[in-house]
């Protein structure tokens, strides 16, 4: 039997684990065709990877960028539905392709495009900075806008944060995370100890969320 589909959200935020994320995205790829991947960066994150690094496959060489806006083919119907395609391969999207894809009544909204297509939205790294926003309700960016429009009651939103010890263990962070957990119904894998980038050890390491 022909697994049904799965459309994985990868939302990268500005903390250094951002540099697993063509790992991350390549090992929900490795789980079968039938899984599809897309990335959301924030302007932080893409400081630490590069576009050419989200591979359609590990041995599948790429030398153009993955940064294609139009994959949204929508298609209005006799009862006004929209029908909106996306294409079966990593691709990112960042703030950019929030307004580039809008330019008049009818165009696609990014953020909600990709909270329909979405079946689950993992927010891995989550940073101390994007972890305050989603907690207080701000929406400033695509990712976050993709959060407060999210469907908690039908659709998992896992977050994994990634800090310095020193901010991990800050009051707010305890506070904010309770806010997504207990209002919101988020599931948070909470990070690991080792030594961290800026050579501090203790916890505040991305657990790897596969």
């Amino acid at each position: 039997m022909t697994p049904p589909q799965l459309n994985v959200l990868i939302g990268a935020t500005g903390s250094v684990a951002s540099i697993k994320v063509p790992e991350l995205v390549q090992g929900f790829r490795a789980l079968g065709d039938h899984v599809n991947v897309c990335v959301v960066a924030t302007h932080p994150a893409l400081h630490f990877f590069a576009l050419d690094q989200l591979l359609l496959a590990p041995d599948q060489p790429c030398s153009e960028p993955l940064l294609s806006p139009p994959l949204v083919t929508r298609t209005e119907s006799k009862t006004a539905d929209t029908i909106v395609e996306w294409s079966p391969q990593s691709v990112l999207y960042t703030d950019k392709e929030e307004w580039d894809l809008w330019n008049q009544k009818g165009d696609p909204v990014l953020h909600i495009e990709l909270r329909k297509w979405a079946d689950v939205f993992v927010i891995a790294p989550l940073d101390a900075n994007t972890l305050g926003k989603l907690a207080n309700g701000l929406c400033d960016n695509l990712l976050t806008s993709i959060v407060r429009a999210w469907d908690f009651t039908r659709k998992p939103c896992i977050v994994c944060p990634a800090m310095n010890t020193y901010m991990w263990d800050h009051p707010f962070t305890s506070k904010h995370l309770g806010t997504l957990t207990q209002e919101l119904g988020c599931q948070v894998i909470p990070p690991v100890r080792k030594t961290l980038a800026c050579g501090d050890t203790g916890m505040g390491a991305m657990e790897n969320p596969g």
